[in-house]
This record gives structure tokens, sequence and C-alpha cells, in this order.
């Protein structure tokens, strides 16, 4: 038996201790063994141990000199707590059977193979042993540290069992291949693509934290275009699916808004680690397919499809069960915004389209700039490093613009209450109207910032409105 080099750290020995004073034998199981194996950070360590894992994390929290709390979870069997930054789960082995159309399995007591068995992965189903006849073994009965070498997933057991049993695990695959940088097994992929239906009695929730989970691995692209020829991406985000495919007519093709869609995102994924950010680029031209159009004169058009786009957002967040809350205003923002950088690469351009830019894009301009630049992909490598040293044209102003006028989330110095006391108004459409007008003309430089300015520009606006100060008007 191959030994594996554990942490140093004393968990490990006073797990060793307890499960030995119990009569039981324990082992480092699953994700902690493979990340050890793969020299990857891991805090996350699970024990197994033959027989009751609650009473074995009961008596190394008696053994720890901080005697840490003991989070119990009896419907599941298992129990956790922490020891420095190490979290410790405990479950005692187990074999699982599952019915047709449930993914939720019936679990009764069994041995370490049994355990090792129900394992997803054979690069999850590695074990370390903690028995004192064998402290450090590597435990490896489906050859995971080999899959671990040639970079391959694959199941345990046959993969068509291993999927139709818990679907999730067809995400879970994907999943680890984007963030691993490691294939398929072919025989894995292939029962993936025949068991994709099985994903339909999945939560949207646990397929949507796999979602995320491969947006945030190091090239994206590569889990999307595994979930897209699988035919898992139909299944679980179908309007991105719709991005994918040419049209010709007249010999006029547009570009594969899919395949576009996937470099703009590993474009994001090389300056950004932030996940909203992320899924800004994945739906920045996701109303393309429904705003396409196609005219002799022009060729292929796609007006409007950024405000389009926006409006999408907060039914896509809500069918993916995303959070409906800033990130997604983030995400609708700088779907909104995302064309408006690139009409500002001119020589021409004036400070009020700087000044509105600001304004609008308030404090996530950067985020904004960086899915800009991001989005320009071209195969001509020149084409994209003119536009890429214009962009830098277009900060350097947004950086001087900034400075001198202060737009970034502005407010106007002249409040509606000010508005109202001046004109002696109630709140009303004229209040509004009058506070709009104040903006566009701070925003166009008309007027500075600043109250007496402000103010004297209120008078005359008003006053070619038939307002006084002091009287109401009839509006």
């Amino acid at each position: 038996m191959d030994k594996a080099e554990l942490p140093e750290h004393p968990i490990f020995n006073v797990i060793a201790e307890a499960a030995a004073e119990l009569g039981t034998d324990a082992y480092v199981i699953g994700g902690f063994v493979r990340d050890l194996v793969l020299k990857r950070p891991s805090k996350d360590i699970d024990i197994v141990c033959v027989g009751d894992g609650i009473a074995l994390a009961a008596m190394v929290a008696q053994k720890l000199p901080h005697r840490p709390k003991v989070a119990i979870f009896k419907n599941f069997g298992t129990a956790m707590l922490r020891a420095d930054e190490w979290e410790v789960e405990f479950v005692g082995a187990r074999k699982e059977s599952y019915r047709e159309h449930s993914r939720k399995p019936e679990v009764e007591q069994g041995t370490l193979d049994d355990d090792l068995k129900r394992r997803d992965f054979t690069i999850n189903a590695l074990g370390i042993s903690l028995n004192k006849q064998n402290y450090g073994g590597l435990i490896d009965e489906f050859g995971g540290v080999k899959d671990m070498k040639r970079k391959i997933i694959r199941t345990p057991l046959e993969p068509g069992i291993t999927f139709s049993d818990d679907p999730l695990r067809m995400m879970r695959a994907i999943r680890f291949a984007s963030q691993l940088g490691f294939d398929i097994d072919p025989d894995t992929f292939d029962a993936i693509t025949e068991n994709k239906e099985r994903i339909k009695i999945v939560s949207q929730e646990r397929i949507t934290d796999e979602l995320n989970k491969i947006i945030l691995s190091p090239t994206p692209s590569y889990g999307f275009k595994l979930l897209f020829v699988s035919g898992l991406l139909q299944l679980v985000f179908p309007k991105m699916t719709e991005l994918q495919g040419v049209e010709t007519i007249n010999g006029n093709s547009h570009k594969d808004n899919f395949y576009h869609t996937l470099q703009v995102l590993d474009n994001v994924a090389q300056v950004s680690d932030d996940l909203w950010l992320r899924w800004a680029a994945i739906m920045h031209d996701i109303a393309k397919p429904d705003t396409k159009r196609y005219s002799p004169k022009v060729g292929w058009t796609f007006h409007g499809h950024e405000d389009r786009g926006a409006r999408m957002v907060p039914k896509l967040f809500k069918d993916l069960k995303l959070p409906l809350n800033e990130h997604m205003k983030l995400v609708q923002k700088l779907v909104r915004l995302h064309l408006r950088p690139i009409a500002l690469v001119k020589d021409t351009v004036t400070d009020s389209a700087i000044r509105r830019l600001l304004f609008e894009a308030g404090d996530d301009v950067d985020a904004l700039m960086a899915l800009c630049r991001a989005d320009i992909t071209s195969k001509n490598d020149n084409k994209v490093k003119r536009y890429l040293q214009n962009f830098d044209k277009v900060e350097k102003r947004l950086v001087e613009v900034e400075e001198s006028d202060k737009m970034r989330n502005f407010q106007p110095v002249i409040t509606g209450e000010v508005i109202m006391e001046t004109f002696d108004l109630k709140p009303s459409k004229t209040v509004g109207e009058l506070k709009e007008v104040l903006t566009e003309a701070i925003l166009e430089g008309k007027v500075r910032n600043e109250f007496d300015e402000a103010f004297a520009y209120l008078l005359e606006k008003g006053k070619e409105m038939g307002l006084r100060q002091g009287h109401s008007s009839n509006n």
C-alpha cells in the first residue's frame, strides 16, 4: 500500500486516537485526499469511520485542547467541527441504493469498500488510513491516482448507473474537468449524453451551484463547451444555446455569438475572479437571437440587443435561481451599458458623453470597462490591438473628466425639496421635469454642479415653464 503524506497537524493523530479508543477504523476520504495528491490547497476534511461518525466527532472534540463545538446533523448521520483553519466532517461508512424517479438514496450502514463505491469519480474515491496498523496508507481501489496522472475524469462504477442514480454528478463531472483542466473519459462522457434528461429531477439551486463553479474555473469556456456538446446546456440554460449558430444570406454571415460569448467570458476570467462580472460576460449578448435582422443594405444587425438583454436579466436570474439583489442589478447595468464605451472610441468624443457614462455607470465603471475590453474579439490581431489602444484613450479621458467634474454617482446640488420650496410646488411631474432639465444641463456642461450657478439656471428654466418663485403651478 502506497503512503500519503498528511499535513503536519495534530487533528489527524487525535482522530486516530479517538477511533482506536472507540474500536473503529477511520479514514480521510474524498476531495481532501484528491487535493493532497494534486497539491491543491484544501481546508475541508471528510472523515469516514466504520461505525458511528457522530460518536467519533464527539470524542475528537473532547480530546482537542480548545474543545470545539460539534454541529450534529442527525438526518444525515453526520457531524462537523472546526480545528484551527480546518473544517472536519464525520460520517459512518454507508452504502446507497436509488429508486428510478428519485435522487434521494436509501442509505444503510456499510463497509469502507461500500462507501468508496458510492463516490462519484475515481479521483474522489481515494482514502488515507488513520489506523495504527497502516497509518497514512493510501487506499485507491479504482485507480484514482492513475487517472489524476492521465488527467481523466472517470466514474468508479458503470457510468450509466452512476449518473442515473444521481444526475447532478453529470454537472459535477464537467465542473471538475473545467476546474482541473482534465478530460472526461469517453465512456463517462457518452453516459452523460445518454442520461442528460435525468438532470430534470435535480433542483435548479443545485444545478446553478455547479454552474457557478464552472463559471469561476480558470478557463470557463471549456466547461460550457462540454455542457453544450453533451446536451446538458440546452436543458439547464436553454437561452444560452440560442446564441449558437451562423446564418448566411446573400453571402453575408454574422459571427457565432455563442463562441464569441465564451471568448468574452474567458477574457474576463483572465482579469477578474468576480462571479457577477463573469455572468455579465455570459449575458451581454443574450438578446442577439431576439433582435437579429438582415438588411440587404447593411447586412446583419442586432439593434437594441443591449436594452432588450438588460430587460431579460431579471427573468433569467429568477429562472436560474440566482439572487435577485444588487448582483442582478450590476449584471443588468453592465449588459445595458456594454456598447457605450465602444461608441466613445473616437477622437471627437465630447466631455458630455464621458460625463454621461460616468454618471450612468457610477462605481461600476471599472467593471464596465473590463467587460468592454473583453468584448473585443477578432481573428485579426491588429484590429484587436487597435481597439484596445483606443480604449486606453477612453480610460484616460474618463480619469481626466472624473477628476475635474466628479461625475461618478453625482447628485445635483439642487434637490427636489429645493425645487418645491422655490416655486411653492407639491410633489408632482413638474418637479421631476425640472430636476431632469437640471441634471441634463450639468451633464452637458452648461452649468457646473455648484449651488449658485445651478440655482440661477433653475430660476431661468422655471420662468420658461411659467413658474414664479413662491407661486404654485397648476400642474
